[in-house]
């Protein structure tokens, strides 16, 4: 199960952040992805219409920070992804668009 959480936005949309693993060519280790929606069924529908089928919301145990809330509002798609932080420690890394994520890696041959 992925830790995550959520933000009400006062203009009633939702930001939704989840913890997930990283897919298998990316290396060990989490992804941050963080989500802006009309409300959190439709942000994971979102990520489920992505090929994210098993991503559930269980609770606020993780939600986001004003700094990803300010990062995903300023993003043109309202979806976004980084490193996850390992054991609280932040990562100095850049948001980089979901399309980025799901796209398949190609190795030089």
């Amino acid at each position: 199960m992925a830790a995550g959480g959520f933000c009400k936005l006062p203009n009633g949309t939702v930001v939704v952040a989840l913890n997930l693993p990283s897919p298998a060519d990316r290396g060990p280790g989490s992804v941050r992805v963080l989500v802006h929606a009309q409300n959190r069924a439709r942000a994971l529908t979102r990520l489920r219409n992505l090929g994210m089928r098993a991503v559930y919301l269980r609770g606020n145990a993780a939600p986001p920070t004003p700094d990803e809330i300010t990062a995903v509002l300023h993003h043109p798609d309202g979806l976004i992804w980084r490193t996850a932080p390992d054991n609280g420690v932040a990562v100095m890394e850049l948001w980089r668009p979901i399309r980025s994520l799901l796209r398949p890696s190609t190795a030089p041959a």
